[in-house]
């Protein structure tokens, strides 16, 4: 399934006034909007179209809540994470969802790293070892939120209404599938790279 049917299928009922966090070239926006939405999308290099503003969710201000706050493989992106999750928490409504598609980088394990690495062979900048790809990928991701930190936030803020491992890697693999990874990760030979997550704002945290 991809996002954008993930996505509508845990939305409220149209019109809900929804936020989306990295929008990126806009296509998840613009459908959403196609649907009925009312769609506001932020990221820092947004396409023009009234849709869209061409800012962070740092500085993003409004005046109106929103039912639902979707973000794609943008928040572990998000320098201030901790801050950036609070925020997302104060622009719902008491109720109102946070609808995630993520990339979980902190569970690269040595058996996922070896397959990972055996589907590249061949690749002109693919590492020579397991011990080498370890150590690149932790290089290329040391500066990223994982799922352990993204998950301790989330669990502030929010109640799990959804929660599902993805497959990942095979995004970054020209000979892997989505569902040969998958397959992969349901008979525990390979660890879920990513994840979606579906979390209602709890009421509490609105009145504070």
């Amino acid at each position: 399934m991809n996002f954008e049917t993930f996505v509508e299928g845990h939305l409220p009922p149209r019109p809900a006034r929804v936020l989306e966090v990295g929008c990126g070239h806009g296509h998840l926006a613009r459908g959403l909007s196609e649907l009925g939405y009312e769609v506001v999308a932020i990221d820092p290099v947004a396409p023009e179209g009234e849709l869209f503003q061409a800012v962070s969710l740092e500085v993003f201000t409004t005046s109106d809540p929103f039912d639902a706050v979707v973000a794609s493989r943008a928040l572990h992106h998000i320098p201030d994470l901790v801050e950036s999750v609070a925020k997302i928490a104060r622009l719902l409504r008491p109720g109102g969802l946070f609808i995630l598609d993520e990339h979980a980088c902190d569970r690269l394990d040595e058996g996922t790293a070896r397959w990972y690495l055996e589907q590249r062979a061949g690749d002109l900048d693919a590492p020579t070892s397991l011990e080498a790809c370890l150590a690149d990928w932790d290089a290329d991701h040391h500066d990223l939120h994982g799922y352990a930190a993204m998950r301790r936030e989330l669990d502030r803020h929010f109640a799990e209404r959804f929660f599902a491992w993805m497959p990942y890697l095979y995004g970054e693999l020209t000979a892997v599938g989505e569902e040969e990874e998958r397959a992969l990760i349901e008979a525990g030979a390979i660890q879920a790279m990513g994840f979606r997550y579906v979390g209602e704002q709890q009421a509490w945290f609105a009145r504070n």
